[in-house]
């Protein structure tokens, strides 16, 4: 049965029938399987609808129906043609009959020197105004017909038995004679001077007919090979070979299954059910991803390989261990689309690569983006594992938003954003539940700090590896490493040599150069162009001197006083 959501009331987006229908842009499930309608449109036809707002976003049932249909058509259509395909290489494989000739030995026998022989040849048909001025004239004499040739060759001592009737079953062609070989090609003529004089045996011969088929055997693949194929047969490789349990993207209700897309609660029973499936459907599974969306999520825990019991620590080493001891074909030249995790039954989710941990499976997978930088902004300079996520990143933040708020107006780049804000700001929708009582919250993090004081349940915690700080947020703990420890001062003043961390500090800065002086003090009219600047000056007339040395006690207003104070009478605490 599908979930039940609301539908809204509106046009088709496929064959305008008003009535309520589903979002193209929601996902829903139907026997067990997510399905987003936008996304089948791409997987099945390649086909990306627009977004624009001024466009319906709904889909009927009859058409939701029929886009069924074809996905389904689409898969049998792969999975017939790929059966065929392997049914007829069985049959070549039955038809291919070997004979042994018995042949005399002739290695040493050299090859019959080519003789002059003076051929027949009728007149030809040509215009009778082809003259010596036409530049694809040729003489007749420096033509042999192979129409007439076979007669008087046949009675020549030197053709092999049948020779003559061989050549006679071919239409009548003017074949170059060797003065006029290198006009056809030149290249050939180089090798037969090349090979004037030199005794050729029949066994060099075969030896460089052997070679070349090794050759060609060898680089066949790599040659032929598309960009999707070398990912599926990556992927595929480290699956089947290795204890790796695949995944698609976590939703709120599990993890659901690589293979059948059933959802799972627990990682054991997603390991236990995994198990059940046969490695030989992976290949089936992994062509049903566009090229541009290909990408596998893989629990990694406790990794090692299948054929040997080799423990392996992480991918990189599995894809050396592979191809060195066990010989398997991979294609290494592409980048990598399969994903490392190590999912624990507590939910804490910590990236291998950096050790950050993260408190929800999305942010984690979007961390992901930062150290598989397989396609990148080129505005922006941030990196994405997939082609897809980079189009998707660039229409949302580098294209004009397209998506206004009817109530306040504000513009947003795409429909996700939009529909969060008018849920969260307008309509008051509280998303998130206590998982202790019923309480519901708008955001995050205020659940979370809800658990902390109301049920005792410790707070996130995230620790600089540099310092002893710690902050409740992962955004946080990463501009305080950009800030303090890395010093990143990006936004620079164009009228002094200040330099700062963020545009907003810029701004107050700029105050210094081309600020008015609008604060003006009600008791000595002095004026500031800030007014925390007059908030200070403010404690001259009030006598507030908050400001107090540890050493004399002596009281100042301003903290830049009690500094001058410590160098000049306490130099030995100013240091410290």
């Amino acid at each position: 049965m599908d979930s039940k959501r609301l539908a809204s009331y509106g046009q088709c987006r496929c064959c305008l029938a008003k009535g309520n229908h589903r979002d193209i842009m929601k996902e829903y499930y139907s026997n067990g399987i997510r399905e987003v309608y936008y996304d089948i449109f791409m997987e099945c036809f390649n086909l990306f609808l627009s977004t624009d707002m001024n466009l319906s976003k709904l889909i009927c049932t009859s058409c939701i129906k029929r886009l069924r249909e074809a996905n389904s058509f689409r898969m049998t259509v792969a999975a017939t043609e790929r059966q065929l395909l392997e049914a007829l290489k069985e049959t070549e494989k039955k038809e291919m009959v070997f004979v042994n000739v018995p042949v005399e030995d002739i290695t040493e026998s050299p090859v019959k020197q080519e003789q002059h022989i003076d051929v027949k040849y009728e007149p030809n048909d040509f215009d009778d105004d082809c003259t010596d001025n036409d530049p694809d004239y040729v003489p007749d004499n420096e033509y042999v017909d192979i129409a007439t040739a076979p007669l008087s060759i046949a009675s020549n001592e030197d053709l092999v038995e049948g020779e003559a009737e061989l050549l006679a079953r071919f239409p009548p062609i003017r074949l170059p004679t060797r003065k006029t070989l290198h006009k056809t090609c030149s290249e050939y003529v180089k090798h037969l001077n090349f090979l004037k004089g030199i005794m050729i045996l029949p066994s060099s011969i075969g030896k460089l007919l052997e070679d070349d088929v090794n050759k060609s055997s060898l680089n066949y693949k790599r040659e032929f090979v598309t960009e999707k194929m070398a990912h599926i047969i990556n992927a595929s490789t480290l699956l089947e070979y290795s204890n790796i349990t695949p995944f698609r993207s976590r939703s709120r209700s599990g993890f659901p299954c690589f293979y059948c897309r059933h959802l799972f609660d627990n990682l054991d029973k997603l390991r236990e059910h995994t198990t059940e499936h046969k490695k030989s459907e992976l290949r089936k599974v992994l062509r049903t991803y566009g090229a541009e969306c290909l990408v596998v999520y893989a629990d990694v825990t406790n990794l090692c390989c299948t054929i040997c019991e080799a423990r392996i620590s992480n991918l990189n080493e599995l894809k050396t261990h592979l191809t060195r001891n066990h010989k398997k074909t991979m294609y290494l030249d592409y980048n990598d689309r399969v994903i490392p995790f190590k999912l624990s039954a507590d939910n804490v989710y910590e990236c291998q690569i950096c050790g950050f941990n993260f408190e929800t499976f999305g942010s984690i997978e979007r961390h992901m983006n930062v150290h598989f930088r397989n396609y990148v902004c080129k505005d922006c300079g941030t990196g994405f594992v997939t082609r897809y996520r980079l189009k998707v990143h660039v229409k949302s933040m580098h294209v004009g938003g397209s998506f206004p708020c009817e109530i306040c107006k504000k513009v947003f780049t795409t429909q996700q954003k939009h529909n969060s804000h008018v849920n969260t700001v307008h309509k008051m929708l509280k998303r998130f539940k206590c998982t202790k009582c019923p309480e519901r919250f708008s955001e995050y993090f205020r659940r979370q700090k809800h658990m902390v004081e109301e049920h005792g349940v410790a707070p996130l915690q995230y620790k600089c590896n540099v310092c002893d700080k710690s902050f409740d947020r992962r955004y946080t703990l990463s501009r305080h490493m950009k800030r303090d420890h890395l010093e990143e001062r990006d936004f620079q003043c164009h009228l002094c040599s200040y330099k700062c961390f963020t545009n907003n500090e810029l701004r107050v800065h700029m105050i210094k150069h081309n600020g008015e002086r609008i604060f003006e003090c009600s008791v000595c009219k002095k004026s500031y162009a800030r007014k925390k600047t007059l908030k200070e000056h403010m404690r001259i007339h009030n006598n507030d001197r908050r400001f107090a040395c540890a050493v004399c006690g002596q009281a100042f207003v301003q903290k830049c006083s009690l500094k001058g104070h410590l160098k000049t009478h306490h130099h030995e605490y100013s240091l410290q």
